[in-house]
């Protein structure tokens, strides 16, 4: 196989090869988030967390959509859990389960705000 033909698997797995990366992507199997909440949840500031999404995104596994001030990002290639938790199994760690997304009443965010009004 030639080394061209390996570009698209060194990319994908070359994503994949980082905690941060993992993490927003388990945060992300509960479906589509904004920055905001992946920040929340995992702790880190927001520029290393986008920092990391550019890498996902130019992996071509998640994708993102803006509305007004909000980033949300989602996964465009399912298949990339079943990939994930394979790997995982391999090497004796349980695989992860979707957790629902995340909304607080102080988030500025038209989701959190919909939530927010709804209670």
């Amino acid at each position: 196989m030639e080394a061209d033909q390996t570009s698209p698997l060194t990319t994908l797995f070359k994503a994949l090869a980082h905690p941060a990366r993992l993490a927003i992507l388990d945060t992300l199997r509960g479906g589509e988030e904004c920055v905001c909440h992946i920040e929340a949840r995992l702790g880190y500031r927001q520029a290393y967390i986008s920092q990391q999404l550019a890498v996902l995104r130019e992996a071509g596994i998640v994708a993102d959509q803006r509305d007004g001030w909000n980033i949300y990002y989602r996964v465009v290639r399912p298949e990339v859990f079943t990939l994930i938790d394979i790997a995982r199994l391999m090497v004796g760690i349980q695989p992860e389960s979707a957790q629902p997304p995340t909304r607080s009443p102080d988030c500025p965010c038209p989701k959190c705000t919909a939530v927010a009004q709804k209670t």
